[in-house]
């Protein structure tokens, strides 16, 4: 089970800064060029630059270059493996991860 904490923890860490957080909610909608994402924030390119490239090494967001502009997606596979793995840490569950440490 510590492999799978190891594997979501850089999701955590791209996901950990709110224009992060808010990039991927505008890729919710579906691709986005580079251009219309930085139109919602007040940040300069090579700051935005930065996020994607956090978000793009983390798996979730997928980056397509078309001529000179930059087109992003989220990860469909990635965004859904990841909602499955916060949802199993957060439910209650026989199995706890206490019980196997507490002795």
């Amino acid at each position: 089970m510590i492999d799978t904490y190891t594997k979501y923890v850089q999701l955590f860490k791209a996901l950990s800064d709110q224009n992060r957080v808010m990039i991927v909610d505008m890729l919710s909608c579906g691709e986005l060029c580079a251009c219309k994402i930085l139109e919602k924030f007040n940040i300069t390119q090579p700051t935005l630059s930065h996020h994607m490239r956090i978000l793009c090494d983390s798996g979730l967001v997928n980056g397509r270059k078309d001529g000179k502009w930059m087109h992003y997606s989220l990860n469909a596979e990635v965004a859904s493996n990841f909602r499955a793995f916060l949802e199993r840490i957060t439910a209650a569950k026989d199995n706890c991860i206490c019980e196997s440490n507490c002795e």
